[in-house]
């Protein structure tokens, strides 16, 4: 039993005896089947036959690959200078927003709410927000507010825009004070969705004057860019050419910063940035199926080069450095070079362990691709691709992606198939190794498969998020990773004394 003087840590915890008996006690109640019995169902589950009974699911969803969009809203209002990101609805969907991003970054995640409960469900939440925003900024004193939604005010047909200007109405808030929001419904799309609708009416409302003559700038999109180091290393890229570089919007201070600094809002691109982003020559994002609305916008009303690229491994950073050649008009500078050297030799140390090995990667869209070439450079069979949150047109780049592949005919693509989907084909089909987040961990358990950790949201490592995953020294991070993967399942089979440990590396 836990006691001040002796604090049993949640492993340790349930195994204790009164918990024990609880869940003995609990089975009574339930009408559980006999232990044959389940142990029957679940080898059955293992097996081709319901693999096809389980890919004809339309009607439920089992353990998704993909968040809510104001997952990706609140991430795009924090990559602005004193910005608060506002979440019109309950206070418990919010929660779950702040958490996720918490426990991955391991920090704070500033978000506010108005919490709207069964009265604004029935009457609409008018009142909430207006008195949201006044608190807002009287308690946090952002430059600028950033309001999405959840569920609820969606399904009842909240008009943000109607809200906020009642709020300046009344007085609330200034009439000059900037509240930029987006309609962001979870029941569709995903976090990525959240994040494109966030960013490209961030855009227009604060751009309603499009700059007619352009600077020679860069506006540097991340994208749903968990991984902090990959901002930093591509803007690092970009401005190796001389090019002015802005990113837009710029997360990485914000879960990133020293103990003992924090402050409520970190680093983000200054508004005066913000609102001069239509004077860009050129727009270049890193993730080009997270913001199809945003390059969508950039072309065609702010008349600007919107460029889409996806730096992961060779071939994808090969892409982006030639892109920024091109429109610098200036040869690859040494230094980049000198990583990309760096970089094939790296692969040429490690390829024997990769090459021929089967792999199954789930995740976001752009991460499931780059990381799939990635992995064919290396000489590894991409088997299974799957994508939740699959956007029109990324099942044909996948599979474009998957013919360059000796072993193209046994590699197959998913999209908008879950993690319940995947763990049927890693036993029908088994892989040498799984590429994905933390939801991953139950597969490895359930079907034997190791898994590597990469992508969001990563709950159970801590501080991946700290590394870089694109440009050639990323890549260098993600060959790493996978190679030691490798090794460490190698000593893994070799432990047995006399039986299976006549190789290993360490001998040598």
């Amino acid at each position: 039993m836990q006691t001040t003087e002796s604090i049993v840590n949640g492993k340790d915890l349930f195994l204790q005896p009164e918990y024990s008996d609880v869940l003995q006690n609990k089975k009574q109640f339930e009408d559980m089947p006999s232990a044959d019995k389940v142990k029957e169902v679940a080898e059955w589950t293992k097996t081709k036959e319901y693999q096809e009974l389980n890919f004809k699911r339309e009607a439920i969803t089992i353990n998704p690959a993909k968040a809510c969009q104001p997952l990706g809203a609140v991430m795009v209002a924090l990559g602005f200078e004193n910005t608060m990101p506002y979440v019109h609805g309950s206070h418990g969907c919010v929660a779950y927003f702040r958490t996720y991003f918490t426990r991955h970054f391991k920090e704070p995640t500033p978000c506010v709410s108005d919490s709207m409960t069964e009265d604004a469900a029935v009457f609409g939440g008018v009142n909430n927000m207006k008195r949201g925003l006044e608190n807002c900024k009287a308690v946090y004193e952002p430059e600028m507010i950033a309001v999405s939604t959840t569920c609820m005010a969606e399904v009842i047909g909240d008009d943000l825009n109607a809200f906020i200007d009642n709020a300046r109405v009344d007085e609330l808030i200034p009439q000059d004070y900037p509240v930029v929001y987006a309609h962001t419904p979870s029941f569709v799309g995903s976090h990525l969705t959240g994040y494109d609708n966030m960013l490209v009416e961030t855009l227009k409302q604060l751009n309603k004057t499009v700059a007619k003559e352009k600077k020679p700038r860069l506006n540097l999109i991340p994208g749903f860019e968990t991984y902090l180091g990959s901002i930093a290393d591509e803007k690092e890229i970009a401005e190796a050419f001389g090019i002015e570089t802005v990113v837009l919007p710029d997360h990485s201070e914000q879960w990133d910063y020293g103990a003992g600094n924090y402050k409520m809002f970190a680093g983000g691109t200054p508004l005066e940035k913000l609102r001069d982003a239509s004077s860009a020559q050129w727009v270049m994002s890193m993730q080009p199926f997270t913001t199809p609305k945003t390059l969508k916008i950039c072309k065609n009303k702010f008349k600007q080069e919107a460029i889409g690229v996806r730096p992961m491994g060779l071939k994808g950073t090969d892409e982006m450095v030639m892109k920024l050649s091109e429109i610098s008009g200036k040869p690859v500078p040494e230094s980049l070079k000198a990583q990309r050297a760096k970089l094939v030799d790296a692969m040429q140390d490690s390829y024997p362990y990769i090459h021929d090995k089967k792999f199954a990667i789930y995740g976001d869209p752009d991460f499931v691709l780059g990381m799939a070439q990635f992995l064919i450079e290396l000489g590894g069979e991409p088997t299974h691709l799957l994508c939740h949150n699959a956007p029109d047109g990324w099942e044909a780049q996948a599979r474009e992606i998957l013919d360059q592949s000796p072993a193209k005919e046994s590699c197959h693509v998913w999209a908008g198939k879950d993690l319940w989907h995947l763990r049927s084909l890693l036993f029908t089909e088994p892989v040498d190794l799984l590429i994905g987040n933390s939801y991953g961990k139950e597969l490895e358990r359930d079907t034997g498969t190791p898994l590597l950790r990469i992508g969001f949201p990563i709950f159970d490592r801590h501080h991946m998020h700290r590394y870089s995953i694109v440009g050639y020294k990323g890549a260098i991070n993600l060959l790493t990773w996978t190679v030691n993967k490798f090794l460490d399942i190698m000593d893994d089979e070799t432990k047995q004394i006399a039986q299976t440990d006549f190789f290993f590396d360490l001998v040598r």
